[in-house]
């Protein structure tokens, strides 16, 4: 999949990370004929490596990789480049993992086997944003400007940049603020699905995202147990 930026055309450049050489290839030669640039390693060391090296646009990594494994690599990466999605392909679906994932700084997650037609999904949902005009708005948010576009949270204290899932989740509710919004509503806008596991992991991005915020003591993101959350913020007193 190409993009254009001033009149030149370039292929989206993805990094994928896997240490089956069979599905690695499937995967890679899948990517190509898509029409994107696709760079395989196998193994979490020289997918390091490559990534100090080159630019991407999108990263694709296993769970279990010899020498350094998925979630270790993620969270290296993420060091370096907070804005970068960075999607989970892993062969275990149990909730530890999905949670120890986005903990790493995942932003979705995929359980082998899957086919090519669902990971181009997963994919357009993170490429589309960068050139969608709804997004380029700078929201206020109490003391806070959020810029969706460039994931950037800006506070007197200090700035945050988030993660993309982190960004849509903030964006949805900053969007939707007084309303409650429903978990699968969440669910769905963010993840495009409304399982349990997926429903969890969102517990940890909320989690996250009350963190962010506590700067501003009249932001709340309230828990409404069994329905939903809400972005609240509190009137300050005058004296």
């Amino acid at each position: 999949m190409s993009s254009s930026d001033n009149g030149v055309t370039y292929r989206r450049k993805i990094l994928l990370v896997e240490d089956d050489p069979s599905l690695g290839f499937v995967i890679k030669d899948g990517l190509m004929m898509k029409g994107f640039d696709a760079v395989l390693c196998t193994d979490g060391e020289m997918a390091l490596q490559v990534f100090d090296r080159e630019s991407f646009d999108l990263c694709i990594v296993d769970v279990m990789l010899p020498k350094r494994d998925g979630f270790a690599v993620a969270q290296t990466i993420r060091k370096q480049n907070k804005e970068i999605p960075i999607l989970f392909i892993t062969a275990k679906s149990m909730l530890e993992d999905k949670v120890a994932g986005f903990t790493a700084g995942g932003d979705d997650y995929l359980v082998k086997p899957f086919s090519m037609e669902e990971l181009f999904l997963r994919m357009d949902v993170f490429l589309r944003r960068a050139g969608n005009p709804a997004h380029d708005e700078v929201l206020q948010v109490g003391t806070y400007s959020f810029d969706p576009r460039n994931l950037s949270l800006e506070h007197p204290e200090g700035n945050k940049v988030l993660t993309q899932k982190e960004s849509e989740v903030l964006e949805l509710l900053c969007r939707n603020r007084g309303r409650i919004l429903k978990r699968e509503e969440i669910l769905k806008n963010v993840w495009g699905d409304d399982d349990y596991f997926m429903g969890r992991s969102m517990d940890v991005f909320i989690s996250k995202l009350r963190k962010y915020l506590k700067e501003d003591p009249s932001l709340e993101i309230v828990n409404y147990h069994g329905v939903g959350f809400r972005l609240e913020q509190k009137r300050q007193r005058t004296t």
